[in-house]
């Protein structure tokens, strides 16, 4: 994608990073949107300004700034702290802001011959000019599904996901194996982590889930055979549970929320 190199009087969306978290309003948006000038940059730091794509028909841009920033904007916020409490696709920016950060980070050097990577100019990779090769950012194929039990829905407490007198449940998630079908990966997964056998597995939706780089997609699908056994290195229990007797769940904003919403419909 080729820098877009703008007048100090453009309005756009800024993702400042800074030491891992982007400095952020403490109102409306919370992403810093105007022009440069009214913003908290160290002198010369836009100039490796990074444009991500375009937001209400605005340039979004990525800068990262070394140390911490007298912000008086609002402070510093964690990609995570915004789900759910700005707009989808503005989260999805942020999201790909932190993505796009972490590639540069950690592709400075060929995987092919270890000699020094120089960024293009015109789309977001690296290149090799010693041995020709190339990189772009990395994406992580993930599957998540939610299962239907008649008038049940299976729910589950990750071991990544307890929380100090306050677990969550959720849907079963994992990472697709090379060589393998999404579909294939719902089954596999689900009979891994609790030891059931699904049928109807039919997509549903699509979420990008940069922590750090995973693009989540969503299943839902109906008990078929066998009974819970869990996996105790991915999951501390999971249980079936009627729709009037939910433990806490996802919050909103995510795609394990929208995947046990959809099921439990059903389960009515």
């Amino acid at each position: 994608m080729a820098e877009l190199q703008t007048a100090l009087d453009e309005n756009a969306w800024w993702f400042i990073l800074s030491e891992g978290k982007l400095v952020a309003l403490d109102k409306g948006d919370f992403i810093p949107f105007g022009n440069v000038n009214e913003l908290p940059f160290p002198e010369g730091a836009t100039a490796n300004k990074r444009l991500l794509g375009q937001y209400k028909d605005q340039p979004c841009y990525l800068v990262e700034v070394e140390g911490s920033l007298d912000v008086g904007l609002g402070g510093y916020v964690t990609l995570r702290s915004l789900l759910g409490r700005i707009d989808d696709l503005l989260f999805d920016m942020a999201g790909r802001a932190f993505q796009i950060a972490l590639f540069y980070k950690t592709h400075q050097f060929c995987g092919q011959c270890g000699q020094k990577m120089q960024p293009i100019n015109w789309e977001v990779a690296m290149k090799c000019y010693h041995c020709q090769h190339r990189t772009y950012p990395r994406v992580s194929p993930c599957i998540i599904v939610a299962i239907r039990k008649n008038k049940q829905i299976l729910l589950a407490l990750h071991n990544r996901h307890l929380k100090e007198n306050y677990p969550v449940y959720t849907t079963l998630a994992g990472f697709t194996e090379a060589g393998e079908t999404l579909e294939a990966c719902v089954a596999r997964e689900v009979f891994e982590e609790v030891g059931i056998k699904v049928k109807n597995i039919r997509y549903v939706s699509s979420q990008p889930w940069p922590f750090p780089h995973s693009l989540m997609m969503g299943f839902i699908a109906d008990y078929d055979s066998g009974e819970i056994k869990v996996d105790p290195h991915e999951l501390i229990e999971a249980n079936w549970y009627h729709a009037n007797d939910l433990p806490v769940i996802p919050r909103h904003g995510t795609i394990a929320r929208k995947l046990i919403e959809k099921t439990l419909k059903r389960c009515r």
